[in-house]
């Protein structure tokens, strides 16, 4: 499956009470601090964890699924919202869940996240770790009962066939997403399909520049296809571009950012590899412990949009840090030309960098707001919010 999303969803995350999403190709989001553009990110992160099994633990890692839930009331009525009532919340009217969803025009999927229903005594130690409620896979654009492909309620996962419903594994955890857990390709080739898309999307919000920096250091070269998400693969993966990928657009965007700027490897007896960046006026290229923190984060950002191999979606968290703004124009043309390949998802709080790739390319820009403490996006109305509609909830 490698069609791009056309709409995320979430529902009850943090700040994200009740939002959907429209994408494009390249999409880039900004906004205040505290608008919500973290949150937005995580809700991401924690979609990529279903297909690796590990969306429970990455919940815990938030502190657990009743600290990530909304905190707001169940419903904000227009007074609310226009400030001429106190924010006040009732008794709750429905199950508290936590709900992530994308689509595009083949597949669409979803996943319900709960607390487990309380027993005295608890039945397990671990009764305070969500469960997965329901996951839905169904056909287009938007969800249907006749539309379902895959659907999972509680421990039963089951597959629409022919004479109607294929049971594919009765004795799901409630821990286990079943895109993990279920691989039959005669009735659910789609989950395989789903799964394998998920698992190939790339998140870089954390390459690391101090002083201490795996990408500082030479390492054991390997042919890299893609950038580890630290980036201490860097020169390896610089290598694997100049061999078998597009080493003219990776020279000429050095050249670019950099003038008089070429970028190679040193490549060791010992078989340890290191970067090696020329720049006019030295006598000599520079290594990676020398580059300073800005041209070594673009160096990153350079092997991550060049990789041989494009993923569906690759977010891009806050690529402006540390870069000077005589970069950012080279910066966007990067975003621009790897959005031929992949579907990009930037966060900035750069409105240069924002602009920049908004002239070079028909991006698709959101600004993210708060209102009454829950993220919006400005300027979308009821006409302009994709269509979207959850399975029922168990």
């Amino acid at each position: 499956m490698s069609e791009h999303i056309t709409k995320l969803a979430i529902s009850n995350y943090r700040s994200l009470l009740n939002v959907v999403i429209p994408m494009g190709t390249l999409n880039v989001i900004t906004g205040a601090n505290g608008c919500g553009k973290s949150n937005l990110y995580r809700a991401l992160r924690l979609l990529a964890e279903t297909a690796q099994d590990g969306v429970v633990k990455a919940l815990a890692n938030e502190g657990g699924l009743a600290s990530t839930y909304w905190a707001g009331p169940e419903k904000l009525s227009k007074g609310m919202m226009a400030g001429t009532q106190p924010v006040q919340g009732g008794a709750l009217k429905k199950r508290k869940r936590m709900r992530l969803g994308f689509a595009g025009e083949m597949f669409g999927y979803s996943i319900s996240l709960g607390l487990p229903a309380m027993a005295q005594p608890p039945a397990s130690a671990f009764f305070r770790d969500p469960e997965i409620k329901r996951e839905v896979i169904w056909n287009g654009a938007k969800f249907s009962s006749p539309a379902t492909l895959v659907d999972r309620k509680g421990s039963i996962a089951q597959a629409r066939c022919v004479h109607g419903w294929q049971k594919l594994n009765e004795n799901l955890q409630p821990f286990d997403s079943m895109l993990a857990q279920v691989a039959d390709p005669t009735f659910a080739p789609e989950t395989m399909l789903l799964r394998e898309s998920i698992r190939n999307w790339r998140f870089y919000d954390y390459l690391r520049t101090d002083r201490d920096a795996p990408a500082r250091r030479p390492h054991v070269g390997t042919r890299t296809m893609a950038l580890h998400h630290d980036g201490s693969d860097l020169a390896a993966a610089i290598q694997t571009i100049l061999e078998i990928g597009d080493a003219e657009g990776l020279h000429e965007t050095i050249a670019t950012a950099f003038p008089g700027g070429r970028l190679g490897v040193e490549i060791r007896d010992d078989g340890f590899f290191d970067v090696n960046f020329s720049q006019h006026g030295l006598l000599r290229p520079l290594k990676g412990a020398e580059l300073s923190d800005g041209t070594l984060r673009f160096l990153m950002f350079a092997a991550a949009l060049f990789t041989p191999r494009p993923p569906t979606l690759m977010v891009l968290n806050e690529p402006e840090t540390s870069l000077h703004p005589d970069l950012l124009s080279a910066l966007a043309r990067l975003i621009v030309h790897a959005a031929e390949s992949t579907q990009l998802w930037i966060i900035t709080h750069s409105e240069a960098l924002a602009r920049t790739i908004g002239e070079q390319s028909e991006c698709r820009p959101l600004r993210l707001e708060k209102k009454c403490g829950q993220t919006v996006i400005a300027g979308q109305n009821l006409l302009d919010v994709p269509t979207w509609r959850w399975p029922d909830k168990v």
